[in-house]
């Protein structure tokens, strides 16, 4: 039965944002992120004495409880971030394949899996008898499971930078999945992709309710989950990795038919890669190196000034154009050479003189022939949390956790209300490609949390989350600021374009030039608001926090 909240929310069409949002300005700390419950749970570590490190685990935590649907401890990690003396850095949070999964082995496995229709869901089931050497990774499933490196990235965080302990950090989430909470508007649209999903009766148990998912308004209990966030807090990451949840995970996937191992979690730990950066039209952008997807961001960046893409009015066609194309490029290339650098040597994707050379390419009509790669049509669309976090010292924090596709691989390790990521859907068991499945090798990853900075005194922690639209979304938020002086929400009202696995350009209703884009050579299609991603950004500048957060999301941005 549908609850009153519920029956209040009926007239809501989740496509359309027409209310006004305001910037949320605020000296000493603004939260944003796409759950407000989050959001306040991220606040309220500020104001107990936490710094922006604190709250961003303290948030990335509740949006595990409130927002499950998108991320998970079962998922990866990954940190942008500017300290209050000015350094800027990363952390890389990012598990691997199981020492144990070869291509062979896992074509073996599929050969011989009774589920297979399960883990194709969406694609086409390969014929193995005649096609066994070209068959796909799985969307979904145990070959689909990678290391977890979320519970050791937040213990890094709270650890390396924070000033609070780590259980005082996770009291908020704990406290949400234990007492409870009413589920938001757009959570519970997303929610009811777990009822076809799950399929045994742990994983239906611990995230369905009456076997059916959560209606909007409909308070909500995630029991399992919150003891497992008390035994990290009382016993620190190793429960995950060495403990009774490491057992769990081994077992749960194995068990399917997978080949994780208990080696495979002890050995893991998070790394602190240098950010990589370049610059566009005077401010400079910092993403993370590969095995993630900034490079493609700046890649487009990169054409996108070479060819005078932000020099054009804002409706005009000719910008959405000029963008587009550079993006496009950028796709074609990362999206074949972006994999672990430690397998694979990576060409100088972000260098000016690389860039310089692919935008003779552009033309005045649109160029069909690149495309975004692989079609990993799972990564197109794949649902991310992003939080990003300033205080009053100067910290400015940019964190991005997911388990790549909602729930992930549809599996739930035993017991502990812990959903495991399908990152490793992302690899390729072709044994010629860049990002070929090799025991221990971390696959693409389309998780890209960044940090701008536009003046001495004047720095921004942003990203814009949604598997593919992940570096579009930084591309058209930084030319919004930069080359059309939006304020920050404004950056994030403004409509958006998107670039399509399919070769298609999906364009918001709103944006104004999308008959003049058909006539220059692109397929258009417009589409719901709901697919352009989910952005986040706090801006200091002058000792004064800027918050600002996506309008197609439930989310907050919240400043005291």
């Amino acid at each position: 039965m549908m609850s009153a909240v519920g029956e209040a929310c009926m007239e809501v069409d989740l496509d359309r944002f027409d209310s006004r949002r305001s910037n949320v300005l605020a000296q000493r700390g603004v939260v944003a992120t796409s759950q407000p419950l989050a959001a306040q749970a991220g606040v309220s570590i500020l104001q107990a004495g936490g710094n922006a490190f604190d709250a961003a685990v303290a948030t990335a935590a509740a949006l595990n409880v409130v927002e499950p649907t998108s991320t998970g401890l079962g998922g990866d990690v990954f940190a942008l971030y500017r300290t209050a003396d000015g350094e800027v850095g990363a952390m890389r949070a990012c598990g691997s394949a199981p020492q144990a999964a070869t291509i062979e082995n896992v074509r073996d496995a599929l050969a011989d899996a009774e589920d297979l229709e399960w883990q194709y869901r969406g694609d086409e089931v390969p014929d193995l008898d005649r096609s066994r050497e070209h068959i796909p990774m799985p969307t979904y499933g145990p070959h689909a499971v990678t290391v977890p490196g979320t519970a050791r990235g937040w213990e890094f965080t709270v650890d390396r930078f924070g000033e609070l302990e780590l259980a005082d950090v996770l009291e908020p989430a704990i406290h949400y999945a234990t007492e409870g909470y009413p589920v938001s508007e757009v959570i519970a649209g997303h929610w009811g992709g777990a009822e076809s999903l799950f399929r045994d009766d742990y994983a239906r148990q611990a995230y369905l309710f009456d076997d059916e998912a959560p209606a909007v308004g409909q308070h909500v209990t995630l029991p399992d989950l919150g003891e497992s966030m008390r035994a990290i807090a009382k016993d620190g990451a190793d429960v995950v990795y060495e403990g009774y949840i490491a057992d769990a995970i081994v077992e749960t996937v194995r068990e399917a038919g997978g080949f994780m191992a208990h080696e495979d979690l002890s050995s893991f730990e998070p790394e602190e890669p240098t950010p990589i950066s370049t610059t566009y039209n005077g401010a400079e952008v910092y993403e993370l190196p590969p095995n993630n997807q900034g490079l493609i961001a700046l890649e487009a960046l990169n054409i996108a000034e070479e060819i005078g893409a932000g020099e054009h009015r804002y409706d005009s066609p000719d910008r959405v154009h000029a963008f587009v194309e550079a993006l496009k490029l950028a796709f074609a290339d990362g999206h074949h050479y972006i994999t672990d650098p430690e397998y694979e040597e990576i060409p100088p994707l972000a260098s000016k003189a690389y860039a310089a050379e692919r935008a003779k390419a552009i033309s005045e009509q649109a160029n069909t022939t690149p495309s975004i790669g692989d079609p990993w049509a799972v990564a197109e669309d794949a649902d991310t949390v992003l939080l990003t976090v300033g205080d009053e010292e100067g910290n400015l924090v940019s964190y991005i956790n997911s388990r790549f596709a909602g729930f992930g691989s549809g599996l739930v390790a035993e017991g502990t209300g812990i959903a495991l990521q399908n990152r490793g859907s992302s690899f390729s068991l072709d044994p010629t490609h860049p990002n070929r499945l090799e025991p221990g090798k971390r696959p693409f990853h389309t998780l890209v949390p960044a940090i701008a900075r536009f003046g001495p005194d004047d720095w921004a922690a942003f990203g814009v989350m949604g598997g593919f639209m992940q570096p579009q979304g930084h591309l058209q938020v930084i030319s919004n600021i930069v080359d059309h002086g939006m304020a920050p929400q404004a950056a994030l009202d403004a409509p958006r374009w998107r670039h399509r696995d399919d070769g298609t350009l999906a364009v918001e209703e709103r944006l104004p030039t999308a008959g003049k884009l058909v006539r220059r050579g692109h397929d258009v299609r417009i589409q719901s608001p709901s697919g352009f991603g989910g952005a986040q950004l706090v801006r200091r500048t002058n000792e004064t926090l800027i918050g600002a957060t996506e309008p197609r999301k439930d989310g907050a941005a919240i400043g005291y």
